[in-house]
């Protein structure tokens, strides 16, 4: 029991003995008033409590957003809407949770949003943002269909697309959507991403020397994208490339020793060294 919890036991332990005492009439006011103020004294730190209780369970949200993911970071430009009904209030509220990280909440403030303005592009897309960073892959899919079916220049929904194919393990699809978006070539971010999501495709089709391609030319496109050069170090030792393999993490993690993906290499050279497999 916490101390708040054995200092309110201890309170009401006295007043039950109070009560028990021969003179307890003669106390009845004096008792009554310390009941009552025990009384607003624990609702008082529940109600707190059950708002830090609320409070843990978002840090338990956010926690959970740090583990280590290659999915798109989110890029999406704050929203600027016309007051439809109070939908525009909903979109802002969902775009902000998104950026903190709060995909649950997001998720829920964007559904109704579309609830009062159904088919809101900008709801769709960042509906599909908030369910895709919760690995509701088939949710988020929907979403950035709709979205695409409007705008099919939309290279940041159509990599999205084609990250959740791959994760989806729908690789001819993935390619697709991919290369498109690298054709499209309209959006900085989307292109880079292209490239990087294609080095998977090839990497999980065991097509080793076209994922190294890809993931060199994310490097050329973006050198702070360390997960880059994690994955071209797993490319060049799955390609029995050992010497490279081992440099690539070499670079990664001087490029940035503090970043996870930069841990990461640094872990996959230490396990080759020492004999292991990454």
């Amino acid at each position: 029991m916490g101390e708040v919890g054995t200092a309110y036991r201890e309170r009401v332990h006295a007043l039950a003995a109070r009560l028990d005492a021969p003179d307890a009439a003669q106390q009845r006011d004096a008792i009554r008033g310390e009941l009552i103020a025990l009384g607003k004294g624990l609702e008082q730190d529940l109600a707190e409590l059950a708002t830090l209780k609320d409070e843990a369970k978002t840090l338990v949200e956010k926690w959970k957003a740090l583990r280590m993911s290659t999915a798109p970071a989110f890029s999406a430009e704050r929203p600027v809407v016309a007051d439809h009904i109070g939908a525009s209030t909903f979109i802002e509220k969902g775009w902000s949770r998104i950026s903190l990280g709060d995909y649950i909440g997001a998720e829920d403030s964007l559904t109704k949003a579309l609830q009062l303005s159904p088919n809101d592009p900008q709801a769709e897309s960042l509906l599909g943002w908030s369910q895709m960073l919760q690995e509701k892959y088939d949710d988020a899919l929907m979403q950035f269909q709709k979205v695409l079916m409007r705008e099919p220049g939309n290279a940041l929904a159509r990599i999205n697309v084609g990250y959740i194919c791959l994760k989806k393990g729908i690789f001819g699809e993935a390619i697709e959507h991919l290369s498109k978006a690298i054709r499209l070539d309209n959006d900085r971010k989307a292109t880079l991403y292209a490239h990087f999501y294609l080095g998977l495709v090839y990497l999980e089709r065991d097509m080793f020397e076209d994922a190294q391609t890809f993931f060199q030319k994310s490097l050329a496109l973006g050198p702070n994208l360390i997960e880059a050069y994690y994955e071209l170090g797993r490319a060049y030792w799955f390609n029995r490339q050992s010497e490279q393999a081992m440099q690539t993490w070499r670079d990664g993690f001087a490029a940035n020793k503090f970043n996870p993906w930069g841990k990461r290499c640094a872990e996959a050279l230490q396990t080759v060294e020492q004999g292991g497999q990454p």
